[in-house]
């Protein structure tokens, strides 16, 4: 089993759509006024990191057939490529995520009974079920057009109530109106995520927001829903300033609207377009949560 292929497999980039909606929620526990405990948010982050390769792994298997006919992956989407370049064998990643999914239960277990959290195999449960029926039947939400939604709820909801909850031990300080902005990033970043598979997942029978709505039309939902999350910093930072506001909201604004000119240049080569319009999109839904995660750092005395 060569480690660079396990590398490959494991998509390191992708830790930054776990880790951060992990650290907003240990932040707004923070910004509520629990202790900030070092120890509890590097389990939280090790939690992340099983979260994540369990992610990867199990959904490299569920869409293996997607991949194989993908003449155009991106570091973004397509899958890590190591099965249909045959560096690992789907048997080697199915075994690989099951091993995290255990390794995932055991700091939940410890978590539920050494650190009073027992709320924590439940977060377990969740996170397992929702990736496993992300992609697998009998549910298979993606190939479904539930995708998006599936994902948003997973990446966007549970993960910032996971980070506040190991922070606070409790969720009934967490302030519930956040969620929305932040569901509204999630729904763009899974969109933005499906748009340069467009051509594999529609010959393959797999419903994304893209296939269903179009590549166009999918480019102005994911700019319409960032913009919508990111003029949200009032429902994340309630207690800030309309001058704080207006500073977390600049730069993904900014970006929206960069990208909102290149809707009018049809003429662009797709692919290039494409990456381009992806890259750019991926940065103004960080950019906004980072920017919330800042503010919240700066709001405490």
């Amino acid at each position: 089993m060569p480690l660079r292929a396990w590398i490959q497999a494991s998509r390191p980039l992708a830790q930054v759509n776990i880790a951060v909606p992990l650290l907003l929620g240990e932040m707004l526990a923070y910004a509520g006024g629990a202790p900030l405990d070092v120890g509890l948010l590097v389990l939280a982050h090790g939690f992340g990191v099983l979260d994540q390769l369990f992610i990867v792994w199990a959904n490299d298997v569920a869409d293996e057939a997607a991949d194989r006919v993908n003449e155009a992956p991106t570091p973004f989407s397509g899958g890590s490529r190591v099965l249909p370049e045959g560096k690992l064998h789907a048997r080697q990643l199915a075994r690989a995520a099951i091993g995290a999914a255990l390794a995932m239960l055991g700091v939940s277990l410890y978590a539920a009974i050494a650190l009073d959290r027992p709320a924590m195999p439940l977060a377990w449960a969740l996170a397992v079920v929702l990736s496993w029926a992300y992609g697998f039947p009998p549910a298979r939400l993606s190939y479904r057009g539930m995708g998006a939604v599936t994902q948003a709820f997973g990446v966007m909801v549970v993960l910032p109530l996971i980070g506040f909850y190991l922070q606070a031990g409790d969720v009934r300080g967490f302030p519930w109106p956040a969620l929305l902005p932040c569901v509204a990033l999630g729904l763009a970043s899974n969109i933005t995520t499906a748009l340069p598979d467009h051509a594999a997942d529609e010959a393959t029978g797999k419903r994304t927001w893209p296939v269903r709505y179009g590549v166009e039309r999918a480019r102005k939902h994911v700019l319409q829903l960032v913009a919508l999350g990111a003029l949200g910093a009032p429902l994340v930072l309630p207690h800030s300033s309309q001058a704080t506001w207006a500073a977390v909201e600049a730069v993904p604004l900014l970006l929206v609207l960069v990208d909102a000119r290149t809707l009018r240049r049809p003429h662009e080569p797709s692919r290039e377009r494409t990456l381009r319009f992806v890259i750019r999109s991926g940065a103004a839904i960080n950019a906004a949560l980072l920017g919330w995660i800042v503010a919240l750092v700066l709001s405490i005395p």
